[in-house]
């Protein structure tokens, strides 16, 4: 199977069709909407609902810090939550990503320290706090070797990645739409759960390899946050293997006939970043191109995407000044006619859920 039956797969599985009438019909909602950047989540909605419908007014999403300890909005975030708990320390210590060394230091069984940092982010968390607050109040209860000196702070406080992972475990969620970034405990919150629940666990993989497979095991893994040889321990047992330019990846056998037969990617869609369709880990897969590569995931300040026909067909990015965005838009290669108008008219559908009033249009080549 080559690429682009992948790709027109993926783009109907992540509703890019607009077929859907509700948030909750979206696949990309039900598997957790990442909201890492300024307006991220409202316009992967709008690139999948074609209208301005904001998660931050829809009380049915609950924002928290969960897979990767990035920000997703969730149905069901206690769930989520019960996915999270880790199976074993290996697990726990995997999750800490890049301050996994520091936090290995401190000579403590590294699920004990989730839990340590937990128990104290849940005691001080009554109330809506900001995160500086919360910081400062929980790092005095932990011990030294919990925390760091943060140069950008001035100050000593708990590791980032550890709070962000100990957050959901403690029952605290994220206020929507808070700036400062604002923590509140989440309503009717029970106890803190330490058992491992190797279902849910399971639940995240089945749902990134429905939405991004066919793929493989370690970019299950990447996508949780976790080892690869945590999610060997919880690889859902009724998958299809399918052979993706050369390659043996798997996802769901339900999901088989839909990939062997997807309908026509003939949309046009301007994707913000860190929008789902490109949080997929098989980056070669999704843009052969190494150069392009670069310019799609830089080390800092990603661009949107521009989807045309069934690929990554460029990049944009805007400039806000009074009432006007200026839509900046690379082509990677020369785009046939009528896709500059339908991108025109997803800028405007853009403009309109940032709450500009004109919007303006540049294209480049790459």
């Amino acid at each position: 199977m080559d690429r682009r039956q992948v790709l027109a797969y993926r783009i109907a599985e992540h509703g890019l069709h607009r077929t859907a009438r509700d948030v909750t019909d979206l696949a990309v909602v039900r598997a957790g909407l990442q909201d890492s950047m300024r307006d991220t989540a409202l316009l992967a909605l709008v690139a999948r609902l074609g209208e301005p419908v904001s998660p931050a007014d829809d009380p049915r999403l609950v924002l928290a810090w969960t897979l990767r300890g990035a920000p997703h909005y969730h149905l069901d975030v206690a769930e989520v939550t019960r996915a999270l708990v880790p199976l074993d320390d290996a697990d726990a210590l995997a999750r800490m990503l890049w301050q996994r060394k520091d936090l290995a230091a401190t000579g403590l069984a590294a699920s004990e320290v989730v839990f340590t940092a937990a128990t104290a982010i849940r005691a001080v968390v009554k109330e809506p706090m900001t995160k500086g607050a919360v910081s400062t109040a929980v790092t005095k209860k932990l011990p030294p070797e919990f925390s760091r000196w943060c140069r950008g702070c001035n100050a000593t406080h708990i590791q980032e990645q550890l709070m962000r992972i100990a957050a959901p475990h403690a029952g605290v969620r994220l206020v929507s739409g808070a700036t400062p970034a604002t923590l509140a405990p989440l309503e009717g919150r029970g106890r803190m759960r330490r058992t491992p629940d190797v279902a849910a666990a399971t639940s995240v993989v089945e749902s990134y390899l429905r939405l991004n497979g066919p793929a493989s095991a370690g970019d299950a893994a990447e996508f949780a946050g976790t080892a690869r040889a945590v999610v060997d321990k919880t690889w859902p047992s009724d998958l299809a293997s399918v052979k993706v330019e050369g390659k043996v990846r798997y996802l769901p056998s339900s999901s088989l006939p839909a990939l062997e037969n997807p309908p026509e990617p003939d949309v046009v869609r301007l994707l913000p970043p860190w929008d789902p369709f490109i949080q997929a880990r098989d980056k070669a897969l999704l843009v052969p191109d190494p150069a392009r590569r670069k310019e799609v995931w830089k080390m800092l300040g990603n661009p949107g995407v521009l989807l045309a026909d069934g690929d990554i067909a460029g990049t944009w990015r805007t400039k806000g000044s009074g009432a006007k965005l200026a839509f900046t838009v690379t082509a990677f290669d020369p785009l046939r006619p009528g896709i500059r108008e339908e991108a025109d008219a997803e800028a405007a559908r853009v403009a309109e859920a940032r709450g500009f009033e004109k919007h303006t249009v540049t294209w480049t080549e790459s």
